[in-house]
């Protein structure tokens, strides 16, 4: 897979709704310095990545299939 990182698609989601640091730690009941590690993330756990969905509004999964599909199609 050529995607970025699911980190670096959660901080690109995160900017693009004008949204901090803190308020997204505050939703996840995290500290942001755990913030700063998901986004260095290249992969998360999926229930974690269920609550971020949740929490952002935005199908990560979806994002994944996608380009899943378009490596396979590309094959």
């Amino acid at each position: 897979m050529k995607s970025p990182a699911i980190g670096e698609l959660i901080k690109r989601e995160l900017s693009r709704q004008e949204r901090t640091v803190v308020w997204f730690a505050n939703r996840l009941s995290c500290d942001r310095t755990n913030v700063y590690r998901i986004f260095a993330k290249r992969s998360l756990d999926t229930e974690l990545l269920v609550r971020i969905s949740i929490v952002l509004g935005h199908n990560f999964f979806a994002d994944i299939a996608s380009e899943l599909d378009n490596d396979l199609s590309n094959k």
